[in-house]
């Protein structure tokens, strides 16, 4: 049996409203697709104003004109790909690091497409003028143009981190298999940029788009030491921390108490999630991201995570004292963000740590928000106790299988039922991304607008 929440029993209280975050992280994502369909149609100038005249008089020109477009325009997403994830400050502050992420993972198949485009169409437009085959001009191709070889390597080293990328092949690799290769893009965008240089007939002979395409290529490279490697490795010593304490919190889900001498001035705020890198056997190779759940408070942090994955699993073998460092914080998925008086949160699995850190935020602010703690077994209630002890927060838990129970607890029935008047409520969702989708399309049915719908993705890989 759920608990219904009236509408008369709305909340007495209104958080303070910040229509201008949202507004700011609308109009910021606005503004970074703007910049890419400008960069885009600045190649395509690039490209016609160097292609020859007779780029399109035979089939063979034709298709080869339009090998050339690809590469370039795969080769600019390329950078724009590796931007996106370079933790420049005005994009994360402008979109969220798990948005950009969502972004970097969309334009990745593109990127391949046009790569494999490229090759194709260079090949066939050769093919169709020496009336050969394939393969045999595949080879002439190679011999015909300066540094193909590191151009193969470049290439095959991106098609492997797409195909590792692909949901069937993601599942099994291990995160750190596939954090690993996906470092190796560097290398592949090293390997076919001298191929660009000494090969494209856009280069070749016209020294303004060398000089711009030069300056793309550094400006990415620049930007991704920058705020890729030395200034993280330097906030992230600045900033270093020690394992506290790990303490189980229900089943499949563990908490790490960190502390150190720098955690209050981090600027972690409820919703935050940083990227941990612990200092111990298993741990050292990769950094994974964790949403907190508890903030910085008198030296400590917390984080509560669920037991998904290799990484996740070791978590409860750390050891006091041992050294973490964290970067960040990141992402949008802050109170910041409420702009109605009625709020509704709802977390599922891992997804109760930053609930109930933003519980407690809003809370502070002066709201009263509702939670629903969706989970499939009653030992998977962590943090609830801490939930129900917080003043001005009712939580409702959802427990048991759908098969189990007959109907669907986050369905538009069951949520109408608890809360009658969703259309004039804000939510949000963390948790699972199949649940959190569920429940975002059933918010949508019962005429909850989109704008008020907010979603953290628990997943950044």
């Amino acid at each position: 049996m759920t608990e219904t929440w009236a509408a008369t029993t709305a909340p007495a209280r209104r958080p303070r409203a910040r229509r201008g975050a949202a507004t700011r992280h609308r109009r910021g994502s606005r503004t970074v697709r703007v910049l890419l369909v400008a960069s885009v149609i600045a190649v395509l100038g690039m490209w016609w104003f160097s292609v020859p005249a007779n780029f399109a008089s035979t089939p063979a020109n034709a298709i080869t004109s339009l090998g050339e477009l690809s590469g370039l325009v795969g080769a600019l997403l390329v950078c724009y790909q590796v931007l996106l994830i370079a933790r420049v400050p005005w994009f994360e502050n402008a979109v969220g690091l798990d948005k950009l992420v969502s972004w970097h993972r969309s334009l990745g198949a593109s990127v391949i497409f046009l790569i494999v485009t490229h090759v194709v169409f260079i090949v066939l437009g050769s093919e169709v003028i020496d009336k050969s085959t394939p393969w045999d001009e595949f080879w002439t191709v190679y011999y015909s143009y300066p540094d193909m070889l590191w151009a193969l390597v470049g290439t095959i080293a991106f098609l492997a981190v797409g195909l590792s990328s692909a949901r069937l092949i993601r599942t099994k690799l291990s995160y750190e298999v596939w954090y690993w290769l996906h470092l190796t893009t560097y290398v592949a965008i090293f390997l076919t940029f001298l191929h660009q240089l000494s090969a494209g007939v856009h280069f070749v002979g016209n020294p303004v788009n060398r000089i711009l395409w030069i300056g793309l290529y550094l400006g990415t490279a620049s930007a991704v030491l920058t705020w890729r490697f030395i200034l993280p490795t330097m906030d992230a010593w600045k900033g270093r921390m020690r394992v506290l304490a790990v303490v189980p919190e229900g089943h499949g889900l563990n908490s790490v108490w960190l502390e150190g001498p720098h955690v209050d001035r981090l600027g972690v705020r409820a919703g935050n999630f940083l990227l941990f890198r612990f200092f111990a056997w298993g741990h050292l190779g990769t950094a994974h991201p964790y949403s907190v759940s508890a903030v910085p408070a008198n030296g400590r942090l917390r984080i509560t995570v669920g037991t998904l994955g290799d990484h996740s699993s070791r978590l409860t073998s750390l050891k006091p004292g041992t050294m973490v460092f964290a970067e960040g914080p990141f992402g949008h998925f802050t109170a910041d963000r409420a702009s109605r008086g009625k709020l509704l949160l709802i977390a599922g699995g891992a997804g109760i740590g930053p609930i109930r850190a933003l519980a407690e935020e809003l809370v502070y602010r002066g709201g009263r928000p509702v939670v629903l703690y969706r989970v499939s077994a009653p030992e998977q209630l962590a943090l609830l106790g801490e939930l129900q002890a917080m003043e001005g927060v009712t939580v409702i838990p959802l427990v048991g299988r759908r098969a189990q129970l007959g109907y669907d607890p986050l369905g538009p029935g069951s949520l109408s039922r608890i809360v009658p008047d969703l259309h004039n409520w804000e939510a949000f969702i963390c948790g699972p991304e199949g649940m959190a989708e569920q429940v975002e399309s059933s918010l949508r049915e019962l005429r909850m607008p989109k704008r008020f719908i907010h979603r953290e993705e628990l997943s950044m890989s």
